[in-house]
């Protein structure tokens, strides 16, 4: 368990971390999301020791984390940090030997990643030669060839495509089925939805909302539904407490003041012909982002 208690980091007059509080718990992926400038990457720092905290502190199982801990640890940084004119595989056998790893290990560890995120015909080829997509890709081999038992990344979606995008997901679930801790953030909420075990939403050096993904579902569920009968619909405007979104025919959207008013409106809608279905709409990230946020 990876855990940050009330976690303070001022820049001069600027508060960048306010009383930060969060887990990552071990096995499961955590989604780490905010604007630009809220403190994810401020955050991740200080987890690597990086960046040293004005207050609060940073545990690994309930202790104090040390050197050694931190080089068990797996980091890639929002900025690509690898060396250009250095051979991708070459680069990534010497990472895994900084790390303990005999060269014959670190060789197998680095081959087997570079197959799974596809660069397994460019391991010969310097940094420098290769696509942003593909640099993005050795930046990840980087953080997992020493097979940490911990992850930490900043962005690690940022520039990829749909395709490279499953293999780096299948990567990092893979991790966290074999029980590291893994956070990550990322501006692109619709995979961060996709992927995430858990969520903690930054804004403004403060959590927002923190918790399971479907747990912050259910407590920012949505009050819309849509409605498809197979008669019209043209009654549903006329329900108290309900305000209709969009309708045509037998379809409608619409959203309720209160669960008393959906169950009226299931029960007009039964009055009026055979109900085909009847949803409410699923709340999405980016809304409950936009929520918490404001």
């Amino acid at each position: 368990m990876l855990r940050l208690d009330h976690v303070s980091k001022s820049y001069g007059e600027r508060l960048a971390l306010d009383d930060v509080s969060f887990t990552v718990a071990p096995g499961r992926l955590t989604g780490f999301v905010g604007g630009n400038g809220a403190g994810k990457t401020t955050a991740m720092r200080i987890v690597l020791g990086v960046l040293a905290a004005d207050g609060g502190t940073v545990t690994l199982d309930g202790r104090g984390l040390t050197r050694t801990d931190r080089q068990r640890f797996g980091y890639m940084p929002e900025e690509r940090g690898l060396y250009p004119k250095m051979k991708v595989l070459e680069q990534l056998v010497y990472f895994a030997r900084l790390h303990g790893w005999a060269p014959a290990a670190a060789r197998r560890n680095a081959l087997e990643l570079l197959e799974r995120l596809s660069l397994g015909e460019r391991r010969d080829d310097k940094l420098e030669t290769l696509s942003l997509g593909n640099q993005q890709r050795a930046q990840i081999a980087a953080a997992l060839v020493h097979r940490p038992e911990v992850l930490v990344l900043d962005e690690p979606f940022s520039g990829l495509d749909p395709i490279a995008v499953e293999a780096v997901q299948q990567v990092l679930t893979d991790a966290a089925a074999a029980g590291a801790p893994v956070l990550f953030s990322s501006h692109q909420l619709d995979i961060v939805e996709r992927l995430c075990d858990d969520l903690v939403i930054i804004a403004g050096g403060r959590i927002a909302a923190a918790g399971g993904r479907d747990a912050l579902r259910e407590s920012h569920r949505s009050s819309r539904y849509e409605l498809l009968l197979d008669a019209d619909v043209g009654w549903l405007r006329e329900v108290p407490g309900v305000e209709v979104v969009d309708s045509d025919g037998g379809w409608a959207l619409f959203d309720v003041d209160a669960d008393a008013t959906r169950q009226a409106v299931l029960r007009r809608a039964v009055e009026h012909g055979e109900v085909v279905g009847f949803t409410r709409e699923q709340t999405t990230l980016a809304q409950i982002f936009r929520e918490v946020v404001r």
